[in-house]
């Protein structure tokens, strides 16, 4: 890993803490065995909707590494999975707020799939007739996939899609067959920075819910970016690095939640997330040949500030983070964020000397693993608008907490935008904290995603199709 330069930075992190950590692909050796279950990022911002009111954007992916080619069965949200965004509130403790990790809020998100025609091997392109799709109702969606959304709040369960049939794009299989990803000239679409701009297929698919709320579901290109394939060689980091993610779609969900939903005027403006996502264990009654899931839903990932299981957690506990819920972390994961392994391994590789132990600056972030947002701000910069930095406050990206009147980071890890350098923030502050005093950047040579992102809901970026990749 390359040190690029010392200089002195004035973090201001009010409220917040101070950093965070990057993205979770292959976080857990049960969770690479289930991808369609393994949350690969969650990101949580302020921003504003179509009638210019302040809403808290939720966007968590699933299902990495998605091969855009990988027919004649493409990737899809599984209906043995239970996925969940959840959104927990500070209790006062004395003069403070604190978080202890349970969920004041939590979206749920159950999917089914129907098919028009089984009677063919083309899930895309053959339905009642052959063609391409130029809808999500298209006779020729053959493979369609629709979910509900229930919100979990004061011991009550509430649908909020009552009465829609809320349905799920088709994923990319190219232009031949989903033409609407892609304009005349046959490329995929992308950076819209208005609705009218998005596919087709993504606009038809924007639900409002009972309670105001937005919502999509969908496949869409995986927006985290680093040089892992460099960064796992033991740190082996190039120039330039590559990103490891290039080409490779994931399945995310994303909410657009009014901040009047979320917190009273009277109550402390800063939440915290986190994703999870559930299966029903097997039952096996002894007058049956078959073995049911019917028995309890039992949580198998989850994921707040994502990376801290990937790479701060230890191999054998890795499993046990993903099953257990935030309030646990102070019990069982505080040590791993307290005394800090990759710092001891940029000193190896490096020889370098940055600290190892009593990183209360990690604790502060990461326990109970949440991520928080200030909800006092107004919404915050995306990438191209000006002022924008991937670096977020280690690019001088602030903006104003109305609530303390201080400085707050634009992004991570006040909240996390798509398009944020985790990877490089969270080394950074590695290396700099936990006072701070003096920051030393550091980077792994992968500084911009592959694709250009939406700038309006539900965010992210065109998912790639299979001819033409990089895959292929």
């Amino acid at each position: 890993m390359t040190i690029l330069s010392r200089s002195t930075l004035i973090a201001a992190t009010g409220a917040i803490g101070t950093i965070a950590w990057g993205a979770s692909h292959s976080d857990a050796p049960m969770m690479v065995l289930d991808p369609a279950a393994n949350i690969t990022d969650v990101y949580a911002f302020v921003g504003k909707d179509s009638q210019n009111k302040k809403v808290l954007n939720l966007v968590m992916s699933v299902n990495p590494l998605e091969d855009p080619g990988n027919g004649v069965i493409y990737d899809k949200f599984a209906e043995d999975v239970t996925y969940a965004i959840n959104v927990s509130k500070a209790k006062r403790q004395g003069d403070e707020f604190v978080f202890d990790g349970s969920a004041a809020m939590t979206f749920v998100l159950r999917f089914k799939t129907t098919y028009k025609n089984k009677n063919t091997i083309l899930s895309f392109g053959l339905g009642t007739e052959a063609g391409p799709i130029f809808s999500t109702d298209d006779a020729r969606h053959n493979a369609l996939q629709s979910y509900t959304v229930f919100l979990e709040r004061d011991g009550q369960s509430i649908n909020l899609g009552s009465g829609q049939v809320l349905k799920v794009p088709p994923v990319n299989v190219g232009p031949r067959t989903t033409p609407n990803y892609y304009d005349a000239a046959n490329n995929r679409i992308q950076g819209a920075t208005q609705t009218s701009e998005l596919p087709a297929y993504v606009q038809e698919t924007v639900f409002t819910l009972s309670n105001g709320v937005k919502v999509w579901a969908g496949q869409r290109e995986d927006g985290f970016y680093a040089d892992t394939p460099a960064i796992f060689d033991f740190l082996g980091v190039r120039e330039p690095g590559k990103d490891g993610f290039s080409g490779t779609n994931v399945h995310s969900i994303a909410l657009q939640v009014p901040i009047t939903e979320i917190v009273r005027p009277d109550e402390y403006p800063v939440v915290g997330v986190y994703g999870a996502t559930f299966r029903q264990s097997f039952k096996i009654t002894s007058n049956s040949e078959q073995a049911t899931r019917n028995g309890a839903w039992v949580q198998v990932s989850r994921m707040g500030n994502p990376l801290f299981n990937e790479v701060l957690v230890a191999l054998g506990d890795k499993d046990r983070y993903n099953q257990l819920p935030p309030t646990m972390d102070g019990a069982r994961f505080k040590k791993y964020a307290e005394n800090c392994e990759l710092a001891f391994l940029l000193n190896a590789v490096l020889g370098t000397n940055f600290q190892v132990d009593g990183r209360t600056d990690l604790v502060g972030l990461f326990i109970p693993d949440l991520i928080k947002v200030d909800l006092s701000t107004d919404a915050v910069r995306l990438p191209g608008d000006p002022g924008y930095s991937r670096l977020s406050v280690f690019g001088g990206d602030t903006t104003t907490s109305a609530f303390t009147g201080q400085q707050v980071p634009s992004g991570w890890p006040n909240g996390r935008r798509l398009g944020d350098d985790v990877v490089d923030i969270a080394l950074t502050a590695v290396a700099s904290g936990p006072s701070y005093s003096q920051i030393v950047p550091v980077s792994d040579n992968a500084n911009a995603n592959d694709t250009i992102y939406d700038r309006v809901f539900p965010y992210g970026g065109t998912p790639w199709g299979g001819p033409g990749t990089t895959l292929h």
